[in-house]
């Protein structure tokens, strides 16, 4: 019984504390955009474009960090159906509040997307080896980068191009081909970040073996690995707080301005 408890107990706190850092930049960002894009703040817009290219790569963490803790769930499917849902709920509010800038297939849907996915091929997803998953599921993410902007290969290196008919319809957009109309102001398709999500996935597959070094299962920076622990409600409650202290500040302005 001790033994059980004990690990019950074991967590992979670092897990936490990188999903928590994930999302403060994702705030940042966030933030920067909002400020600079919505409410025209021009250090807004500075700040936004120095933070940009460090864009991908936190969301690639967070994505990896979502594909790991499919191990830790008891039910993937269920964990996608009720994401799927919330996704929804994003794009119903921000087609309600504000239009211009509705979210219809963005981080949220695509993280939904790939746990059901993973969720109904699971058992056979087990057969592969772990490192195999990796490799095989990072080198084709790499290969598909360039999907949504209608190319394919080895980046910077040997880009090709995918036939220009695939982005004429209007539904293919979820998958990674978007037409010229298509616009979504948080946009992640599931090709080819259903890829990171699987590597996340197989690498996963040490923690409930617990082959991570033992300080990765401390806490290093408690406040980090709270907002990790809660990483869902912090990602839906940040914007609308963001979109307040903006309004409020541009409300100030105007005032201050009109005197």
């Amino acid at each position: 019984m001790a033994d059980e408890a004990k690990k019950k107990k074991w967590r992979l706190h670092m897990l936490d504390e990188l999903r928590g850092l994930a999302v403060v930049c994702m705030i940042f960002y966030h933030a920067f955009y909002m400020a600079g894009v919505m409410f025209g703040f021009s250090w807004g817009t500075k700040l936004m474009d120095i933070f940009m290219p460090a864009e991908p790569w936190f969301a690639g963490g967070f994505i990896v960090i979502s594909g790991m803790a499919c191990n830790l769930s008891k039910s993937n499917l269920e964990r996608g159906v009720k994401l799927g849902l919330i996704a929804l709920g994003v794009t119903l509010v921000t087609y309600l509040f504000k239009p211009e800038y509705i979210v219809v297939f963005g981080i949220l849907h695509m993280l939904a997307s790939c746990m059901i996915l993973y969720g109904l091929i699971e058992k056979y997803l087990s057969l592969i080896p772990m490192w195999v998953g990796i490799f095989v599921n990072a080198l084709i993410f790499v290969f598909l980068l360039g999907t949504p902007e209608g190319t394919y290969g080895i980046p910077f290196l040997l880009e090709m191009k995918f036939p220009e008919n695939w982005y004429t319809t209007n539904f293919l957009f979820m998958f990674g081909f978007p037409n010229n109309t298509f616009f979504s102001s948080d946009y992640f398709p599931i090709v080819p970040w259903i890829f990171l999500f699987f590597a996340g996935g197989f690498l996963g597959r040490l923690i409930p073996k617990k082959k991570f070094p033992k300080w990765t299962a401390k806490k290093h920076i408690p406040p980090l690995a709270f907002i990790g622990r809660h990483a869902l409600l912090f990602y839906l409650l940040h914007q609308p707080v963001i979109y307040v202290i903006c309004w409020t500040a541009q409300w100030i302005m105007s005032l201050i301005n009109n005197q």
